[in-house]
């Protein structure tokens, strides 16, 4: 059964925005009680303040070989990034999810980094990865996303809410959800990636009547 998206423009949202009133401000109109309100991670995690300058980190030894170890594309392939990783969840963790990777892979397993890496692995958005002027910053995923959604769904009057990760590669990892809504279905509904959060400006999209009578 298809659904019907509706994006909503914004302007750049920042640290000093609060994501409810930023949704209310440019989508109250669009979003009725039988919707499901998504929000690209990236864009609450700024207005979380979870993100910082690549100079404010000093990248050791150990990071400037591990990013090595990944391909050119991925977002923990620069000093600056896995040093961001190994902040947040400890070197020692990292380290250690690498080598087991490593042999993982010897033996045709994949997938084991990031599942030792700890949650951030797959969520830092490195340089580049979001919009100006965050292009210059990495961003680390968002604190508490399924209570964000709970939170939105509130305020907003929606059936639900959803945080999500989602790209042009047809990847999208719902990071939680308010009661009721599916995170499977809303990754299936969000695959071709209606989020313009570049240059688009559009953060935030509505599933119409996801909720059916």
């Amino acid at each position: 059964m298809g659904y019907t998206i509706v994006t909503v423009p914004t302007r750049i949202l920042t640290h000093k925005d609060n994501i409810c009133d930023a949704i209310l401000e440019f989508g109250k109109d669009k979003i009725g009680p039988k919707d499901v309100v998504c929000v690209a991670e990236s864009v609450v995690a700024i207005t979380q303040g979870r993100y910082k300058r690549s100079e404010d980190f000093h990248p050791t030894f150990l990071a400037k070989v591990l990013c090595h170890m990944f391909p050119s594309w991925g977002s923990l392939s620069n000093w600056y990034a896995m040093q961001s990783l190994m902040d947040a969840e400890g070197s020692g963790k990292v380290l250690l999810a690498f080598i087991c990777g490593f042999l993982g892979k010897c033996v045709g397993k994949s997938g084991i980094f990031y599942k030792m890496a700890g949650e951030q692995a797959r969520l830092i958005d490195d340089i580049t990865g979001t919009m100006p002027p965050f292009d210059k910053c990495l961003v680390y995923g968002p604190a508490n996303p399924a209570k964000v959604a709970e939170e939105i769904t509130k305020a907003t009057g929606s059936f639900g809410a959803a945080v999500a990760d989602v790209n042009d590669l047809k990847r999208a990892a719902v990071l939680g959800v308010s009661a009721g809504v599916d995170p499977d279905l809303i990754s299936q509904i969000l695959i071709d990636n209606p989020f313009g959060n570049g240059s688009e400006r559009t953060p935030i999209c509505i599933i119409k009547d996801y909720k059916k009578d």
